[in-house]
């Protein structure tokens, strides 16, 4: 049997074929415009342009298909910080900072960041997937309901760190994001549930890119609408050399945040169903709770930029791992990518890997190639983003609309999501006039349908006993790990009234 090395090496260079190298550098630039457009996302992207790769060999047409999914993982971050309305589900996080940076004319920052730790994540993500691709997938494997709810719970642990001081506001926001999340029907009996009477549009539940649309595309807008006052507002960023190059080395200042996010990104990605989006909300929470600074996390710090970037490029990294090494996608976008390799004739499995080497590894090989094609088009191009910053919001008001009720429509195609969004984005501007978090309603929304299916499916299997939680070492851990981080900041802040 071949060594990594000798493997890889053929991987890189099958990858750097011309028609091979076409598709990464094709489908990383149309990932990046996919990922831009509110409501699109990588599985709308990746699904509208599956047929267009059986005109290729099936080594060519995934390779490009994983570069439209690594190229859109970022591309979301790019309206996150330019308009503050993201692209995808999986850049909602980087709204928090990325925006607030924008308004202080510091947008040049926050995209140099987005790209640097995209592909700090990225590179994280594929090397783990090189080194230890069967025994994480045989780790991954081991999660059942009671370690996926462990998880949600550590996760929610974060929340507090995004509430700053005002725990009764925080709980109240994320008690309004379970509710919206279990609208729809009873994942076990089938029963409508909080369709408020009869209204069919709900039927199908509160979908998270309404929501996230409409609280910080309509909600943002009616605020800085009534914030300036109606006077035009220009974000005047200047991008020079020097500052670029000052953007470079400020990467030192968020390494460490990068970092984790990129190790928590590539672990929940693993997992499947979970996916990019509770992998970079995590990675926020956590960078919150862990800051020495925790009061700037949403006023505009750099590192709640990179940790979400990163995790959600290490995330999409390695949700393909379960796909490849056990046929189980990793997230819905890995679903769409596993339907084409059984379309193409290639069994995704153990055996995948000795049957088909020349395909595994050339895609292996293309993700160390995407994730610096990406980077280098991702900072070439930061003039060009950094241009929509400069027309006025009296021009740039309409044109946010019209994204919104773009992305708003384009999930279900149903007006009655247009309209709640339109309601979502009333009650975020009023949740922010109150000054209440709207940060843990988007966090509870994403991750509420997952701990429910979980806690439900736990405490079947132990008819009822709670204890399933605590008796198994994953799940008792997280468990754990979930209040240790819960009792950390309460912890600071008594030591700080101690000191004072």
């Amino acid at each position: 049997m071949e060594s990594i090395p000798a493997l890889l090496g053929a991987g890189l260079l099958n990858a750097l074929q011309p028609v091979n190298l076409m598709m990464i550098v094709l489908g990383c630039a149309i990932g990046l415009m996919v990922g831009t457009m509110p409501g699109l996302g990588s599985v709308n992207g990746v699904a509208i342009l599956l047929p267009v790769t059986f005109l290729v060999p099936p080594t060519a047409a995934i390779i490009f298909l994983a570069a439209i999914y690594y190229g859109a993982m970022y591309g979301g971050a790019i309206s996150s910080i330019s308009l503050g309305i993201p692209g995808c589900s999986t850049a909602v996080a980087t709204v928090f900072d990325g925006r607030s940076l924008a308004k202080t004319g510091r947008a040049d920052r926050a995209l140099t960041a987005a790209a640097l730790a995209s592909f700090i994540g990225g590179t994280i993500s594929v090397v783990l997937f090189t080194l230890f691709a069967p025994p994480l997938a045989a780790f991954a494997l081991r999660f059942g309901p009671p370690e996926e709810f462990a998880l949600m719970v550590l996760a929610f642990s974060t929340f507090i760190g995004l509430g700053g001081n005002d725990v009764p506001k925080t709980i109240f926001s994320i008690l309004i994001g379970l509710v919206l999340a279990s609208v729809g029907l009873d994942i076990i009996s089938g029963q409508p549930r909080l369709i408020f009477g009869d209204i069919s549009g709900f039927l199908h539940g509160v979908n998270f890119l309404v929501l996230a649309i409409g609280v910080y595309g309509i909600g943002e807008m009616l605020w800085t609408l009534e914030s300036t006052k109606g006077k035009v507002m220009v974000h005047k960023v200047r991008l020079s050399l020097a500052s670029m190059r000052s953007n470079l080395m400020d990467l030192r200042s968020y390494l460490g945040t990068t970092a984790l996010g990129g190790l928590v990104g590539y672990f929940v990605g693993t997992l499947p169903a979970a996916g990019a989006t509770p992998a970079s909300l995590m990675s926020y929470g956590l960078a919150r709770t862990f800051s020495k600074k925790p009061e700037t996390f949403g006023t505009g710090n750099v590192a709640g930029v990179a940790a979400p970037e990163a995790a959600n490029n290490a995330a999409s990294t390695g949700s393909m791992l379960p796909m490849i090494t056990l046929g189980i996608p990793g997230s819905p976008t890995t679903a769409i990518l596993l339907g084409g390799m059984i379309i193409w004739g290639l069994r995704p499995g153990p055996l995948l890997f000795s049957e088909h080497p020349d395909f595994v590894w050339g895609l292996i090989g293309s993700l160390y190639i995407a994730n610096a094609v990406t980077l280098l088009i991702n900072l070439a191009c930061i003039p060009v983003f950094l241009r929509v910053l400069s027309v006025p919001f009296t021009i740039l008001a309409p044109v946010i609309y019209i994204l919104c009720v773009v992305g708003g429509y384009a999930p279900t195609q149903t007006m009655h999501d247009v309209w709640l969004m339109f309601a979502f984005g009333i009650a975020g501007y009023l949740l922010r006039k109150l000054n209440y978090p709207v940060a843990p309603v988007v966090l509870a929304i994403v991750l509420g349908p997952l701990a429910e299916r979980s806690l439900r499916q736990s405490l079947l299997a132990s008819q009822g006993d709670m204890m399933i939680f605590v008796e198994r070492p994953i799940s008792g851990f997280c468990i754990f790990c979930a209040f240790a981080l819960m009792s950390y900041p309460l912890l600071r802040k008594l030591r700080r009234r101690k000191t004072n």
